[in-house]
């Protein structure tokens, strides 16, 4: 058997026993090696790594994530709800779903109200959280590992995991920066278009609300009921279409196994790290060392999640629309303000995007307000509302394109008998199989 370490037979001056030679992770290790090039110390390496490292499960270090957003939000007045906040939101949030009860088939889907701090966003929307950031969160991980060639990882050993878990610092270090940005920003439960608390708490945050009103022209009364009409439109739409919730995951999901590594740019970033300096390595963690880059399979997906979330922000902003046609005089200005707000996206909704490449922007919400509206227009509210009866009936990119013509050959429902309605579904769900798959 030959006794020549792999890779071949070096040459002269080259590493004889560093299984990293050739990949992005020889500079790092090399550095640490020992007189006349020989491995390094393997057990001394981990054992600096293990002191930026506390103990956690999974594939992020999510104690670390929500330490550091509640250090993020400490930096800033964060006043505590009191008896008042819950009242005055509870109030609103009650009028809001009366005001709704006339424009959708959807009955309410608020069961509990509260008023929420920043602090209180964080700790309520981290298992969501959790389910979000976890899949994108693995493949990375798994992608590290990737990057070294199979006679490394059989010499590395233990080295490998430490790798993992230094995933995990990097991304719980990320993921808790941008959620103290984003709850700095947040006004509702639901504000970005994904449920992210408790299944049936509808909750605004006073504190973000009072200071997004600063900003308009407009009462910060009339600000704070037409955020609770978008919250309250938000769970009834995710109470009454079961299956959306797993729908807009499953996109995140399928983000997230298209992860995929800029190896040469590892190697770049790595050069310049001093391998003696623990520190200097986190620093390169924290900033986006191992951050995914974008596949193909990855914009596909990332191009269905931001259809389904225009879907359902664009479907938001057409039943509150009529909700408040004739109610509220300053809801245009309410509407603009909030389309802008939602199809730019705000610093700490920008710092999550930068974290994974995942970023959860509604950019058509426009066209699908526009969508959701012509098809009340033409055949009602239950027929704009049963689209979401399957997946496979939703608008996909190219109907908005065409927004106005979105079901324009089909009948309304209530010029069919209950046998061509059963047809006419029928058919529908067999066009959304065989023609719209790639576009959801």
């Amino acid at each position: 058997m030959s006794s020549d370490p792999p890779g071949g037979t070096p040459g002269p001056g080259e590493d004889p026993q560093n299984p990293f030679k050739g990949t992005p992770f020889e500079h790092l290790f090399g550095g640490l090696a020992g007189g006349g090039g020989q491995m390094p110390d393997l057990n001394a390496l981990m054992g600096q790594m293990q002191q930026m490292m506390a103990p956690f499960e999974g594939a992020v270090n999510w104690d670390l994530a929500k330490d550091t957003a509640r250090k993020a939000v400490a930096a800033n007045p964060d006043p505590s709800t009191g008896p008042r906040d819950h009242d005055r939101v509870a109030d609103v949030l009650r009028l809001a779903d009366h005001w709704l009860d006339d424009t959708t088939v959807f009955a309410t889907g608020v069961r509990t109200t509260t008023a929420w701090s920043r602090a209180e966003w964080i700790e309520q929307t981290v298992p969501v959280w959790k389910v979000l950031v976890e899949p994108v969160a693995e493949h990375v991980t798994a992608a590290m590992g990737d990057a070294l060639p199979p006679e490394a990882k059989a010499m590395a050993g233990p080295l490998i995991g430490m790798l993992g878990r230094a995933g995990g610092v990097m991304f719980g270090a990320q993921v808790g920066q941008a959620l103290g940005a984003l709850a700095g920003e947040v006004l509702s439960a639901s504000d970005i278009g994904l449920p992210l608390g408790p299944e049936g708490t509808a909750a605004l945050v006073p504190t973000n609300v009072r200071a997004f009103a600063e900003g308009l022209d407009v009462t910060e009364d009339d600000v704070l009921l037409y955020l609770a009409l978008r919250e309250a439109a938000h769970q009834r739409l995710f109470a009454h279409v079961p299956w959306l919730r797993a729908h807009l995951i499953s996109a995140v999901e399928e983000y997230g196994r298209g992860a995929s590594l800029d190896i040469s740019g590892i190697e770049s970033s790595l050069r310049d790290i001093d391998p003696m300096n623990p520190q200097a390595l986190q620093e390169a963690l924290e900033g986006g060392l191992f951050e995914p880059e974008k596949t193909p399979a990855q914009q596909a997906a990332l191009t269905r999640l931001e259809t389904t979330l225009a879907l359902v922000e664009g479907w938001v902003d057409e039943v509150v629309g009529q909700a408040t046609l004739e109610r509220m005089p300053h809801a245009g200005k309410l509407q603009e303000a909030v389309r802008r707000r939602r199809a730019s996206g705000g610093p700490g909704e920008q710092a999550f995007g930068a974290l994974v490449g995942l970023e959860l922007r509604p950019r058509r919400l426009r066209d699908a307000s526009t969508l959701w509206g012509s098809l009340r227009t033409r055949q009602g509210i239950e027929a704009r509302d049963a689209v979401w009866t399957h997946p496979d009936l939703l608008p996909t990119s190219d109907d908005l394109d065409d927004p106005l013509g979105f079901r324009e050959s089909i009948k309304a429902p209530s010029s069919l008998s209950d046998e061509e309605f059963d047809a006419e579904l029928n058919k529908l769900l067999d066009e959304g199989t065989g023609d719209g798959d790639g576009d959801r």
